[in-house]
């Protein structure tokens, strides 16, 4: 089985293959067979055709990987036991959690699998993707299973409130009021694996916050799984300012769209892009990058999206 790495710089080949081919040697220890580099290809000397798979899906992830992290042993180590159990769609059939009506809810591609392990296994998580990819709801469905499980004592969920493209002219109300309609999809979210019954209680008794990030400055937030939602709409001092409240024994989630960005560019750099550029190597945090293949929605969804991308 060969693995092609014509498409990658010199640089990424040469953080995959290791100084002094370690991470080959590594991977041939996992594999029990030996490993080859040649002609930019890595080639698997084996014939069996499910350690073939597992070593192609592997590969898959640590190329991504290697365009913002430093691919080191442990770094192998973890996505070779990610893929131990994981074969085919093997994934599909995992139930991740249940809906206050007994739905079982499942990742539908590998990358909502893997965003749900990176979740399980860090203190912050990264995710950057398409609409329809399942972002907010996978967060906040990890969010609600830490919370049943007594594994954190509230949820905090917040985004940006930045119109996008249009104004909504005056709405009544404080802070929180004028920005609920930002938050909507948030709401949806909580609904579905909730109940609204059960969701407006534990809002009411302050267990699960939503709330606009300017709430989020001068707070420490220790025991609490933190979502934010629509990042790409944070600046730099936002961002930094949100990063910043993560207490111990917390979760952070970090998600949104960089295709998406309503900031005024030329007056404010986006967070979310700092932050991967600046954080992406650091232990404890993980990024994870969903592509147009990660749509779930409507089929339509995707093609939209290839047909509006801007090169």
């Amino acid at each position: 089985m060969e693995y092609s790495l014509k498409d990658l710089s010199a640089e990424q080949i040469q953080n995959i293959i290791g100084l002094n081919d370690a991470n080959l040697l590594l991977l041939e220890e996992l594999y029990d067979c030996g490993i080859v580099f040649r002609d930019d290809c890595l080639k698997l000397l084996s014939d069996d055709e499910e350690l073939s798979v597992k070593f192609e899906r592997q590969l898959d992830g640590i190329v991504r990987a290697s365009q913002s992290n430093i691919i080191d042993r442990d770094l192998i180590k973890q996505s070779f036991i990610d893929l131990k159990d994981v074969v085919e769609d093997d994934y599909k059939e995992e139930v991740i959690a249940y809906a206050h009506n007994g739905k079982p809810y499942r990742c539908k591609t590998y990358n909502q699998y893997r965003f749900v392990k990176d979740i399980e296994r860090n203190d912050l998580v990264f995710c950057l993707g398409p609409a329809g990819t399942g972002k907010t709801f996978l967060a906040v469905l990890m969010a609600v299973t830490y919370l049943k499980k007594d594994k954190v004592k509230k949820i905090i969920i917040t985004r940006p409130a930045v119109e996008a493209g249009e104004s909504l002219g005056f709405l009544p109300g404080d802070l929180k009021e004028k920005v609920d309609p930002y938050l909507m999809p948030i709401y949806d979210a909580l609904d579905a694996i909730l109940g609204s019954e059960q969701k407006e209680k534990l809002i009411e008794k302050g267990i699960i916050e939503v709330i606009p990030l300017a709430y989020m400055r001068g707070r420490t937030l220790d025991e609490a799984f933190v979502i934010l939602d629509e990042a790409q709409n944070t600046t730099d001092k936002q961002m930094l300012m949100f990063l910043t409240r993560l207490g111990f024994s917390s979760k952070m989630i970090v998600n949104g769209d960089p295709s998406q960005i309503d900031l005024n560019i030329a007056r404010s750099r986006s967070g979310l892009i700092l932050a991967k550029e600046k954080l992406a190597d650091i232990r404890n945090i993980a990024v994870i990058e969903f592509g147009n293949d990660d749509v779930v929605r409507n089929p339509l969804v995707q093609t939209i999206i290839e047909r509006f991308r801007i090169d």
